[in-house]
C-alpha cells in the first residue's frame, strides 16, 4: 500500500488551542490542497486504537482551512507516539515538534503521577495543575521547563493547561476517580482553603489520582453508649486491601496505641512504624473539617466524649463535612435506617369498630380508636410520645432499638393531636381516606415542607370487610331471588351480591361493567331481591336514564322481572306534585329521564326513594350542571350509577358521580381539584394515580370482556383502520379552509380563537365526509358518490356484506350526512335502511331496532347517529361497526361499538374506522393513541383540548400532507 498524497511527503502542522469550547490541539496539513476534507483524519490515525482509529477524533474549519482538533488526554497519547498510516512519507512542522516532545514528557508525569493542586492558580471556577517532579527527576524538570519556554515561544499561548486539561478529563473518564471526585466536593473556595492546609498526598490519594503505600487505612469511628461510657470518638484501621474494621486507643502502660477493650486482634507489627505519624496526620486533618470539635483539655486533638445531641451532630452534619474532606467515617449500622425513618401517626381502630357489637352503617359513622406512633418497629402510646418529646432531645433509645425525633416532626404532631382532640373523632370517610391513600398529610397548608402523614390501622373486623370490598370474589353470594326469570352468569350473581353488601352498610356503588355485560340485568336482580326479602327502607326504587333506552328498560323488565310494579314519569300527562307523591306509592319503580329530573326536581324530592339508580350515569359528569346538582339532591336510601364509562374526560367526571352515590367521599369539589385533579393532569405522578386508584376502588366493580374470569365466550372483536385519500376537489378546499384560519387566527382574542378552532375543526371534518356536507346540499345531484372516497368506499363494503348475508352499523355524527347515507345505501343495495338519530320519536325508534334484530326482515344496514344511538341500544344482529367519521373521544366511539359487541352476539365483530389520509383525522388519530394513558389507569378527551395549541402546532395539525391527495 502507498499513501502519498501527490508526490511530495505530507507536512503536518499543530498548534495549542484555548477557546470557549475548552482547551485541545489542532493538527492540520500545511499544504491542504494536497489532502482532501475527511481524508487526513484516516491517514494520521489509520493505527491509533484510543480515538477508534480516528472515529472520535472532530473535524472543524478555521476560515477554509479544515483541522482536526484532539481533546488534552489524547493529544498527550497520539502525539507522544503517533499512530499514522505506516507507509505514509510524513513530515512535522518545528511547533509540531515542540508539542510533540511536551506530549511525551506529560505521559511520563502522569503515568508516574507527579503533578499536583497549584493552589495559587485553583479558583472556585478553575481548578489548576502543575508538574510534581520529585527530585531525583531534576533533568525531566528542566526538560520541561525548556519545552514550556519553546512552545510559548511559537505561539502556543496557555500551552501550561495542557497538563491541567488532561488530568481532568482522566478524572472525568475514570468513574471511581470522578465519584471521589464529587464526594470531597473541591469547587467551593472553603474546600480549597481546607486543601492548601491538608496533605496533598493524602487528597490526591482520596481522589483516586494517587496510589496509596501505606499498609493501612484510617478512619474515625463513632460508638454509640455502653453500660460504662457514653458517645464516644476514636481511630479505626483498616487493611489496606480491605476487611475488617480494627478500632484501636491510646495505650495505657506504654506511649503508643492498642486494641481497643473486648478487641482479640493485635495491630500488626508491620504496621507499627507508621501509626503515629498516620494518626497525626489524620488528626489535624479531622480538626481542619471540625474546626469547633477541639478537645478543651488536649490541644490539637479532637475531643473523644460527646452528649446525646453533639453524637446527633455528628451522625447528621460532622460525618458528612468529614467525608467531603476525604476522611473515611464508621457509623453505627443502624443510622441510615433510623435518619430516613420517619414517625408514623396511626389511628389504631379498637377491637369491637366493626364487629357484631359494634357494626358499621354508612360513611358518617364515628369509629372509636386510640392514637399511636410507630418509628421503626417501635410503637409509642401518645403519653409515651409526649413524654419523650418534652425530654428535647433527638436520640433516645426504646426497647434496645435507637429512634431519632426531628423537632419539627415533633411540633407538627404535637399540633394535629391537638386539632384532632378537639373533634368528636374519626368518621368512616376519614377512616378510608386515610387507609386508602396511605395516609393523610398532618398539614397540607403549611409553609415547611414535610411528609408526615396520619394513617389509619385497622382492627381484624375492619380488615377482613374491607378485602371483600375491594375483592369482590370474596363476598358470599346471595341467593338468586325466585322470581327473577333469568340466568345469571357467574360474575353478574357476584355483582348483585356486592350491590346488596355495599347496601348492607349504607354504602352507595357504581357497576362500571363493559358495555354488554349486563349492568342492567343485574340491577333488575338486586331490586326483585330487595321486594322479596322485604329490605326496603324508604318507597319505591327510582330509575334515571337517558330518554332513547326508556323503552328498552321496559322491555328487559317486561322479560325478566314481570314481578316488578313498574311507573313511566314521562310525557306531557305526567302527575305532578301530590299526584304524583300517591301514584309511585303503589309502584316497585318509577322510570324517569335525565332531563324530566331536572325539570320536574320539586315533585322527584318529594319521595323519599329506596334505591336511586342512574343508568349511564356518565349524564351527571358534569358536577356544574344544574341536571346534575338536582340528581344529586334527590333523598335515597341507597344509590347506585351504572356506567361503563366512569370517566370519559376529566378526572371531576369522576368526583361528580362518587358524589352522587356517596355524597363527600372525595371531599369536595375544590378540594379534589386541588389535592388530586391538577397535580395529576399536570404531572401524570404514578404515585398520585395508585392513590386514586386505591381511593376508588371499593365502591367501583368493573369488569371487562377480555377478563378471562368472566369466561363470556364472546367472539372476538377486531378493530381495523381504513384509510382512504381525498379527492382532488376536497384537496383543494382544505387547503383554503386551513389558509383562511391560520390567516385570521392571531387577529382574534382567546374566546374568538378557540371558536374559530372549533369552526374550523367541524367543517374540515365535515368536508373529509363529503364536499356536499360542508356547502349543506340536498339535491341528489351534488352527492356524486365519486366526490368522495369514504362514500365509495363505504357503499363497496356494504357491498360484500350483504352479499354474505351479514348486517351492519354505520355511526355519523352529522344528520345530513346520515341522511343521505340512507339514501345512497338504498339506492345501491336495493333494502330498506333505517336512520335512527335524536329526532326519531320513542315508537318509531322501538320499531326500527325491532325490525332490524329480527333476522327475517330484509336488511343489511342500520345509519345511527353516534349521539341517539351510541348508547343503551342492544344491536347485536350486526357484526360489523362503521365509524363513518371520528368523534375524538375513544370513549364514545366505544359505547357506540358495544350496541352490536355484547352479550347476545354470535358472531365475530369487526370495527371499521374510517380516517382521510393526510388530513387531520389522521393526524388526530395518532395524537388520540398518544393520550389514552390517564383514562386507562385510572378507570378520554373530547375536542377542547386542540383550542389551546400555539399556531404553530395548529399549522402542523391542519396543514394537508399532499402526497396522499387523489385526483
Amino acid at each position: 500500500m502507498k499513501a502519498y498524497i501527490g508526490a511530495r511527503k505530507l507536512v503536518i502542522d499543530g498548534f495549542w488551542n484555548e477557546d470557549e469550547g475548552g482547551t485541545s490541539v489542532l493538527l492540520s496539513a500545511v499544504d491542504r490542497k494536497d489532502a482532501a476534507d475527511g481524508r487526513l483524519r484516516s491517514l494520521l490515525f489509520a493505527w491509533h486504537k484510543a480515538s477508534w482509529y480516528g472515529a472520535e477524533i472532530e473535524e472543524i474549519s478555521l476560515g477554509e482551512r479544515p483541522l482536526l482538533k484532539l481533546p488534552p488526554l489524547l493529544a498527550v497519547d497520539y502525539l507522544s507516539s503517533p499512530m499514522h498510516v505506516r507507509l505514509l512519507q510524513l513530515e512535522w512542522t518545528e511547533r509540531l515538534g515542540t508539542l510533540m516532545r511536551m506530549a511525551d514528557q506529560i505521559r511520563t508525569a502522569l503515568l508516574n503521577g507527579w503533578f499536583a493542586p497549584d493552589w495559587a492558580r485553583w479558583t472556585d471556577e478553575r481548578r489548576s495543575w502543575k508538574m510534581a517532579i520529585p527530585e531525583t527527576e531534576q533533568q525531566l524538570l528542566l526538560q520541561w521547563e525548556d519545552t514550556v519556554q519553546a512552545a510559548l515561544a511559537n505561539g502556543n499561548k496557555g500551552i501550561e493547561q495542557w497538563l491541567g486539561g488532561a488530568i481532568e478529563q482522566m478524572i472525568e473518564e475514570n468513574e471511581l476517580a470522578a465519584q471521589a471526585w464529587r464526594e470531597v466536593g473541591l469547587a467551593s473556595g472553603e474546600a480549597v482553603l481546607r486543601r492548601k492546609s491538608a496533605d496533598e498526598e493524602d487528597w490526591l490519594i482520596a481522589i483516586g489520582l494517587r496510589k496509596d503505600t501505606l499498609p493501612f487505612r484510617v478512619a474515625l469511628q463513632l460508638v454509640e453508649p455502653d453500660a460504662s461510657n457514653g458517645w464516644r470518638l476514636r481511630p479505626a484501621l483498616q487493611d489496606r486491601e480491605g476487611g475488617p474494621w480494627l478500632p484501636i486507643r491510646r495505650s495505657i502502660w506504654q506511649d503508643g496505641w492498642e486494641p481497643a477493650v473486648g478487641e482479640e486482634r493485635s495491630i500488626p507489627a508491620e504496621w507499627t512504624p507508621y501509626l503515629e505519624a498516620k494518626l497525626n496526620k489524620e488528626q489535624m486533618k479531622w480538626l481542619a473539617a471540625l474546626p469547633g470539635w477541639e478537645d478543651a483539655g488536649d490541644e490539637g486533638k479532637l475531643r473523644e466524649q460527646l452528649s446525646d445531641n453533639e453524637a446527633w451532630q455528628f451522625l447528621e452534619e460532622a460525618s458528612v463535612r468529614l467525608l467531603e474532606s476525604g476522611c473515611p467515617v464508621l457509623l453505627p449500622a443502624w443510622w441510615e435506617a433510623v435518619r430516613s425513618r420517619k414517625l408514623r401517626l396511626k389511628a389504631k381502630m379498637k377491637s369491637n369498630v366493626g364487629s357484631a357489637a359494634q357494626p358499621m352503617f354508612g360513611l358518617d359513622q364515628i369509629v372509636q380508636f386510640d392514637w399511636k406512633l410507630a418509628l421503626g418497629n417501635i410503637d409509642l402510646s401518645e403519653a409515651e410520645f409526649l413524654h419523650l418529646a418534652e425530654q428535647n432531645r433527638r436520640l433516645f433509645n426504646v426497647g434496645g432499638e435507637w429512634v431519632h425525633l426531628d423537632p419539627q416532626d415533633v411540633t407538627q404532631i404535637k399540633q394535629w393531636l391537638k386539632r384532632m382532640g378537639k373533634r368528636k373523632g374519626l368518621s368512616f370517610r376519614d377512616v378510608l381516606e386515610m387507609h386508602l391513600r396511605g395516609g393523610t398529610l398532618l398539614d397540607e397548608d403549611s409553609e415547611i415542607e414535610s411528609d408526615l402523614r396520619a394513617e389509619v390501622e385497622l382492627n381484624e373486623h375492619l380488615t377482613s370487610w374491607l378485602e371483600q370490598l375491594q375483592q369482590a370474589s370474596q363476598i358470599p353470594l346471595v341467593d338468586i331471588p325466585e322470581k327473577f326469570l333469568g340466568d345469571l352468569r357467574p360474575y353478574q350473581h357476584q355483582g348483585v351480591s356486592w350491590l346488596l353488601f355495599l347496601r348492607r352498610f349504607g354504602l352507595g356503588g357504581v357497576l362500571a361493567d363493559d358495555m354488554g355485560l349486563g349492568k342492567t340485568i343485574q340491577f333488575m336482580a338486586y331490586l326483585i331481591y330487595v321486594k322479596e326479602r322485604k329490605l326496603q327502607a324508604n318507597g319505591p326504587s327510582l330509575l334515571i336514564c337517558p330518554t332513547s333506552v326508556i323503552g328498552n328498560w321496559e322491555k328487559e323488565l317486561e322479560r325478566f322481572a314481570p314481578s316488578l310494579r313498574i311507573m313511566l314519569h314521562y310525557g306531557n300527562k305526567r302527575d305532578k306534585g301530590e299526584a304524583f307523591r300517591e301514584a309511585v306509592q303503589d309502584a316497585d319503580l318509577v322510570i324517569t329521564s335525565y332531563s324530566l329530573a331536572q325539570l320536574d326536581e320539586e315533585d322527584i324530592s318529594l319521595v323519599d326513594w329506596d334505591a336511586l339508580c342512574l343508568d349511564e350515569a356518565q349524564n351527571i359528569k358534569n358536577v356544574y350542571t344544574k341536571q346534575s346538582a338536582a340528581i344529586r339532591r334527590f333523598p335515597a336510601y341507597h344509590r347506585i350509577a351504572l356506567t361503563g364509562t366512569p370517566m370519559e374526560n376529566r378526572l371531576t367526571e369522576l368526583w361528580s358521580i362518587y358524589d352522587f352515590i356517596n355524597p363527600g367521599y372525595l371531599g369536595n369539589i375544590n378540594e379534589f381539584r386541588q389535592a388530586i385533579v391538577n397535580p395529576i393532569e399536570k404531572t401524570r405522578d404514578e404515585k398520585l394515580i395508585a392513590g386514586l386508584q386505591r381511593w376508588v376502588k371499593p365502591f367501583m366493580l368493573r369488569r371487562i370482556k377480555k377478563d378471562p374470569s368472566i369466561q363470556l365466550s364472546l367472539p372476538d372483536k377486531n378493530e381495523a383502520k381504513t384509510y382512504m385519500t381525498l379527492t382532488a376537489e376536497q384537496g383543494a378546499m382544505y387547503e383554503n379552509l386551513v389558509a383562511d384560519l391560520l390567516e385570521n387566527l392571531d387577529k382574534l382574542g382567546p374566546m374568538q380563537r378557540r371558536g374559530l378552532i372549533l369552526a374550523a375543526l367541524t367543517k374540515l371534518k365535515q368536508l373529509c365526509d363529503h364536499p356536499s356536507l360542508l356547502a349543506k346540499e340536498d339535491r341528489p345531484a351534488v352527492w356524486e358518490i365519486e366526490r368522495s372516497n369514504k362514500v365509495a368506499r363505504l357503499l363497496e363494503m356494504c357491498e360484500e356484506i350483504a352479499a354474505e348475508g351479514e348486517r351492519c352499523l354505520i355511526f355519523t355524527q352529522y344528520i345530513d350526512m346520515g341522511h343521505q347515507l340512507q339514501q345512497l345505501l338504498e339506492q345501491k343495495l336495493g333494502l330498506p335502511v333505517p336512520y335512527l338519530h335524536g329526532g326519531v320519536p320513542k315508537a318509531k325508534r322501538d320499531e326500527m331496532i325491532d325490525r332490524f334484530q329480527n333476522t327475517e326482515e330484509p336488511c343489511c344496514a342500520f345509519v345511527l347517529s353516534l349521539k341517539a344511538g351510541g348508547t343503551g341500544l342492544n344491536l347485536t344482529a350486526a357484526n360489523h361497526v362503521f365509524h363513518f367519521d371520528r368523534w375524538w373521544n375513544p370513549a364514545v366511539e366505544n359505547q357506540a361499538t358495544d350496541r352490536a359487541f355484547r352479550i347476545g352476539q354470535t358472531k365475530q365483530v369487526q370495527v371499521h374506522k374510517f380516517i382521510t389520509l393526510g388530513t387531520l383525522e389522521e393526524k388526530i388519530d395518532e395524537m388520540i393513541e398518544r393520550k389514552q394513558s390517564l383514562n386507562d389507569q385510572v378507570v378520554g378527551q373530547s375536542e377542547q383540548w386542540i383550542t389551546e395549541m400555539s399556531t404553530d402546532e395548529l399549522r402542523e395539525l391542519f396543514a394537508l400532507r399532499k402526497s396522499w391527495l387523489k385526483g
